[in-house]
């Protein structure tokens, strides 16, 4: 097999490999929610890598070496999954930096963490004066989770007892001047868009984004925005 061919033929095949592993174990790989998915990523990443471009190495040497880290990865999950001892091993612990007000030098000592970096992601959270935190949390994928003092919390509509309409989720009825017939239903089907859009003086064809908001608002965007 011709050099370049091969490295076609591995480039294909180490992505197949990338694609499957991280449609196997689901949106968690994405977003690395715990250590051996942080570590896994890096290793799959690195041997499909090689896999690609490295005619060196017999090619079923990384086929094998990425079947055991997927294998060991699976089996990593099932048992965090199973027994909550082992889920704290495996996936690690969320570590309280702020309680009750107070820093918590130690904890944050523990794990490496300075009072900069601290302060950085509380910027991050729009937080300027650490004395408006009451609890402040570490998570396992190096989000922090804010809890604030009762005074600087933001007050909310059921502080007042205002009763507000129920949210729905946004129906996406028309993209690039199709219906999206899959999104129709009982409630928003093709009479009732037809029928909206004959009360707009609009046509189908027209639209460039319709969708259904929120609050059941129908929100159109055209091809030929009359600014």
């Amino acid at each position: 097999m011709p050099g370049f061919v091969e490295i076609i033929f591995r480039t294909f095949l180490a992505f197949i490999l990338l694609w499957g592993f991280v449609h196997q174990l689901g949106k968690q790989t994405i977003a690395q929610k715990s250590y051996h998915l942080y570590i896994a990523s890096i290793t799959i990443g690195t041997i499909a890598g090689n896999l690609a471009f490295n005619i060196n190495i017999n090619f079923l040497y990384f086929i094998l070496s990425f079947v055991i880290i997927a294998a060991v990865v699976f089996i990593l999950n099932i048992l965090a999954l199973k027994n909550l001892r082992y889920r704290k091993w495996i996936a690690g612990d969320p570590t309280t930096l702020i309680e009750k007000g107070q820093i918590l030098e130690e904890s944050m000592q523990g794990i490496g963490f300075s009072l900069d970096s601290l302060k950085q992601l509380l910027r991050g959270k729009g937080i300027f004066n650490i004395e408006e935190v009451e609890y402040a949390i570490l998570e396992i994928d190096g989000s922090l989770s804010i809890l604030k003092k009762t005074e600087y919390q933001t007050i909310t509509k059921r502080d007042f007892h205002i009763e507000s309409p129920s949210n729905i989720i946004p129906v996406e009825l028309v993209i690039d001047g199709k219906i999206l017939h899959q999104n129709l239903s009982k409630r928003y089907d093709e009479e009732w868009l037809l029928a909206e859009l004959k009360k707009r003086n609009i046509t189908v064809s027209e639209i460039s984004y319709a969708v259904v908001g929120t609050t059941g608002g129908l929100y159109i965007d055209l091809f030929q925005d009359h600014l």
